[in-house]
């Protein structure tokens, strides 16, 4: 998914690409401070999604927007702004979402949710070559492990470890890379730090306030499981 993001408020720019950088299928494609910029954005990079601010100087997220219906292909928008009392003349310019400052990680994931229905996303819908080894680090050696192998990966510091039943490695990688590359395979993100493969899953043990642990086969450690992920892991193990 294609995205651009466009509000004058640096600050809530590198926010936003922070928190889309949790979803390994989103690719932030541009970005801009102003609503004239943005249409520059729009039609050099042709983005599928904009996040969108509303109280910009000069032209208005919402004016942009109402541009924007000219368009044959236009994006989907998702309002991004501080202030609520603009949400119904986003929805009439047919926003998918509205989101208010400061971002809440559970009401984008939901958002997320909603776009990833509207829009075709390549790497859920081609057919994906058969992924060969993964390159791992066991101690003073590089070895290559089988994807099918691997129980659960997880970010420590600045390390991640890729655990099978056997042994545990460690990788280059960070989480949203090994993800990505993992797209073929099953495994589900239950927390920023941690990658499971659910055929793995044995329990889902609840631990208060709607946060959840997992047991793996195969793995002594009870693996965090975040809230925002319960609903869709559940969805996904047809709980």
């Amino acid at each position: 998914m294609r995205v651009a993001i466009i509000d004058d408020e640096p600050y809530s720019r590198e926010e936003m690409k922070h928190l889309l950088s949790g979803y390994p299928w989103v690719e932030v494609v541009g970005e801009a401070s102003s609503a004239e910029k943005g249409l520059e954005v729009i039609l050099t990079k042709n983005p599928d999604v904009l996040f969108l601010d509303i109280e910009m100087p000069g032209m208005s997220g919402v004016d942009l927007a109402e541009t924007l219906q000219k368009m044959k292909h236009k994006p989907e928008i998702v309002f991004a702004t501080a202030y609520p009392e603009y949400a119904l003349k986003a929805f009439r310019v047919e926003a998918v979402d509205y989101l208010l400052k400061p971002f809440e990680e559970s009401q984008l994931a939901q958002t997320m949710e909603r776009l990833k229905s509207l829009v075709k996303i390549e790497t859920e819908t081609r057919e994906s070559p058969s992924l060969g080894k993964l390159a791992v680090q066991d101690e003073d050696k590089i070895v290559f492990i089988s994807p099918q192998d691997i129980l659960y990966i997880f970010r420590e510091e600045r390390e991640t470890f890729i655990c099978t039943e056997k042994k545990k490695y460690t990788c280059r990688l960070p989480i949203k890379d090994l993800e990505a590359k993992l797209a073929t395979y099953p495994f589900f993100r239950v927390h920023k730090s941690y990658l499971v493969q659910l055929p793995f899953v044995e329990e889902l043990i609840p631990w208060g306030s709607g946060v959840y642990q997992l047991k793996v086969h195969g793995a002594d450690e009870a693996i965090p499981v975040s809230r925002n992920y319960v609903k869709e892991l559940r969805e996904r193990l047809e709980l």
